[in-house]
C-alpha cells in the first residue's frame, strides 16, 4: 500500500541520488516542456525532440530561466520529427527512459486534417516504439488520451470500458495502446500509457486554431477579446494540473511493478468541472489584476462536433499500481498558471 502521498516523493530523492538519461520527444511543447523542467530540477540527463509543429522555442527560453545554469546543460536539444524512423534511432541511443509526448492533438485538427494526424500520431509512435524497442530502453511511456473512451456514456471513465471512437484524433490514440499491447505480447518490451484529462498549466499556448480552452480564456479576458463557450456551458472535464501529469510520467517511467506495465492509466484529478464554473474561476483571478475583466460573461455558441459532454476519471488504478496521488486541484493549478498569462 503506498503512503497517502503516494510514491513520489520516494521516486523523486532516488533519482536525485542516481539521474538517469530521459528522452522527451515533444519537449517544446506543453506538456513535454514541463516535463523537461521537473527532470531537469532533478539533475537528470534529458535528451529533448521537437519539430516545433505545435511547440515553441519560447518554451525552451523559459525553462533556461527556470533552472540552474548547470542543470540547463543537461538538456541536449534536437529539431527532428517523429516521422523520420532514423531520427527516432539517433535520440534513443543511450537512453534509459522515453517520455513519448510528440503528436498533433486536437479534436477539431483532426477532422479538418485526418492524414497528417494518422502519419504523426501513428506512423510516428510506430516508429518511436520500434527505435525504443531496438535500442531496449528500460521504459517506454507515452501520451495516451481520455478521448478514446469515444461515446461510452459511463462516469466515471474506467480504463477498460471504452466506446466508440467520435474523431480521427481518438482513433489515433486507440491505436497507440493497441500498438503498445502488441508490442509488449511479442517483444516483452514495457510500455505504459496514460491517457490524460484536460491538462493544463504555464507554457500552453493561447496562439493557433487548436488551442485549448484556459489558455485561450486567459488570453480572452486579457484582452477583453469575446470569450465564447461551446453548448450551455454545464458539459464538465476533469481538469488536470500540468503537474499531477509529471508525477504520473515520473511514477509510470521508474515503476518497479510488474503488475504495474503494460497497463493504461487515466491521468486526472477524478473530478468534474463544468465550463461555466471554470470561467467564473479564470474571470475571478484575472480580475485581481484587471478588475475591468470582471465584467465580462462569456458567449454561448453551438456544442462542437466529436466533443463528449461530461468526462471524468477513475483514478484508483493509477493510485493502487503507480502510487500515483495528485497534489494540485483546479483552484490552486489556476493560482500557479495564472502568472504564466498575466507575464509575472
Amino acid at each position: 500500500m503506498s503512503p497517502p502521498e503516494g510514491r513520489y516523493p520516494a521516486v523523486k530523492a532516488q533519482l536525485l541520488a542516481a539521474p538517469k538519461t530521459w528522452l522527451v520527444t515533444g519537449a517544446a511543447g506543453f506538456i513535454g516542456s514541463n516535463l523537461v523542467e521537473a527532470l531537469l530540477r532533478l539533475d537528470q540527463r534529458v535528451v529533448g525532440l521537437d519539430n516545433f509543429a505545435n511547440g515553441h522555442k519560447r518554451n525552451l527560453e523559459r525553462i533556461q530561466t527556470l533552472v540552474e545554469p548547470d542543470q540547463w546543460q543537461r538538456l541536449q536539444f534536437n529539431e527532428g520529427d517523429i516521422c523520420s524512423l532514423e531520427t527516432c534511432r539517433r535520440m534513443v541511443d543511450g537512453v534509459d527512459y522515453v517520455l513519448h509526448e510528440a503528436a498533433l492533438g486536437s479534436v477539431p485538427r483532426s477532422l479538418a486534417n485526418p492524414i497528417r494526424t494518422n502519419e504523426t500520431n501513428i506512423s510516428g509512435f510506430l516508429n518511436m516504439l520500434v527505435a525504443s524497442q531496438d535500442a531496449e530502453v528500460q521504459r517506454f511511456v507515452f501520451a495516451a488520451s481520455s478521448s478514446t473512451y469515444g461515446d461510452h456514456p459511463g462516469l466515471p471513465k474506467v480504463e477498460d470500458r471504452i466506446g466508440r471512437p467520435l474523431s480521427p484524433y481518438a482513433v489515433t490514440k486507440y491505436v497507440n495502446e493497441l500498438y503498445a499491447e502488441v508490442f509488449a505480447r511479442c517483444y516483452g518490451f514495457p510500455t505504459i500509457g496514460l491517457r490524460y484529462f484536460n491538462v493544463f498549466g504555464p507554457g500552453q499556448s493561447p496562439d493557433g486554431a487548436y488551442a485549448a480552452v484556459i489558455p485561450l480564456w486567459f488570453a480572452g479576458l486579457l484582452h477583453r477579446q469575446t470569450v465564447f463557450i461551446n453548448g450551455d456551458g454545464e458539459s464538465s472535464r476533469d481538469f488536470c494540473f500540468v503537474a499531477n501529469v509529471i508525477q504520473a510520467n515520473l511514477l509510470a517511467a521508474t515503476t518497479q511493478e510488474p503488475e504495474a506495465l503494460n497497463q493504461i492509466y487515466n491521468v486526472a484529478l477524478g473530478d468534474r468541472t463544468t465550463l461555466n464554473e471554470l470561467f467564473h474561476m479564470i474571470r475571478e483571478r484575472v480580475g485581481r489584476t484587471l478588475p475591468a475583466a470582471l465584467d465580462m460573461e462569456p458567449a454561448y455558441r453551438p456544442f462542437r462536433d466529436g466533443d463528449v459532454k461530461h468526462s471524468q476519471a477513475d483514478i484508483r488504478k493509477a493510485r493502487r499500481l503507480l502510487g500515483y496521488a495528485p497534489t494540485h486541484r483546479v483552484a490552486a493549478g489556476l493560482d500557479l498558471t495564472t502568472p504564466f498569462y498575466l507575464g509575472e
